[in-house]
């Protein structure tokens, strides 16, 4: 009886320590991990590829990230063409478990140009900056910056954590639906902010395409010289359009990247007397404040770009 108490016992303490072992978890990059955080909560350690401030489209895999992924439990990506297809391989190899985030969202296409108004927001005006159109592939990944779009990115990971770890449903079915509010909140932060500002005035200079989502889900003109990687180099031609389209629309809202060099905007305002606004959080968290967070990152940019139009 002694030793079937003992056994109980010790059963019930291996027990304990297993659930007390968080899953192992890797993204790809910083967004898709704090979305990963906030939904694995304690039960997740959530390690990523490309870090804080660091670029996704010049991301260079490394021994260290080979390691990573090998010890993963799970990993995520975000999946239409932001990954190089050396990451998407060993991934693969790896044998580990694996989702694309933005599996199930019908995403936009790496047009070179996002304009949009309330009733054509499904024509990306493919006619514009053809030599944009292939940077990145066919679509635009960049989806996280439309926190209704998000509700399915935070989905697809919920059911992954969950697969990956049964034990853990409920915690995570619970976590999953205290996100989305947060990001219906997100949602309507934005459309409070940009909807006090006139359609004619949102009108945003960036470093690259990154912002097509958001420009679709709140009716705003995106420009900028590079396409929707940050990897193609702008033509000359490119850059003396888009000064002379600033000049023109008398736009005032420019903006460097923190994922990229802002000599290019910075001499774009240059040339047409714009001051540049700030700097924006295209693909990347901040190590710390303002966008250490998803959430934050959202509501910084819509903070800043508003305050830049106005």
């Amino acid at each position: 009886m002694k030793s079937r108490l003992t056994f109980l016992a010790a059963s019930l303490l291996l027990a304990g320590s297993l659930h007390a072992e968080p899953l192992e978890v890797v993204s790809s990059f910083s967004i898709l991990g704090d979305v990963a955080k906030q939904i694995g909560g304690e039960r997740v350690h959530v390690s990523t590829l490309v870090g804080p401030d660091a670029d996704a489209h010049a991301y260079q895999l490394n021994s260290a990230d080979l390691r990573k992924i090998s010890a993963a439990k799970l990993i995520l990506l975000n999946g239409l063409g932001l990954e190089k297809a050396d990451v998407v391989r060993a991934v693969q190899q790896s044998k580990v478990p694996f989702i694309e985030a933005s599996a199930g969202i019908t995403p936009l296409k790496a047009s070179g140009h996002h304009h949009h108004h309330d009733h054509d927001h499904d024509h990306d005006h493919d006619e514009h900056d053809h030599h944009h159109d292939h940077d990145h592939g066919e679509f635009d990944p960049h989806v996280w910056h439309d926190p209704i779009l998000m509700q399915k990115y935070a989905s697809n990971i919920a059911q992954a954590l969950i697969k990956a770890d049964p034990a853990g449903a409920r915690y995570y079915q619970t976590r999953f639906r205290q996100y989305s509010q947060q990001l219906v909140q997100l949602d309507a932060y934005a459309r409070q902010q940009f909807g006090a500002i006139p359609v004619a005035r949102r009108k945003v200079l960036t470093g690259h395409h990154a912002f097509g989502y958001m420009a679709k889900r709140y009716n705003i003109t995106f420009l900028a010289p590079q396409g929707v990687s940050t990897e193609a180099q702008p033509s000359a031609q490119t850059v003396a359009d888009i000064i002379r389209q600033i000049k023109q629309q008398n736009i005032k809202a420019v903006f460097t990247e923190n994922i990229k060099d802002g000599r290019m905007v910075q001499r774009i305002a240059q040339e047409t007397g714009a001051r540049v606004g700030g700097q924006l959080y295209s693909d990347a968290l901040s190590r710390g404040a303002p966008a250490a967070t998803y959430a934050d990152l959202f509501r910084y940019n819509v903070r800043t770009i508003s305050a830049a139009m106005k």
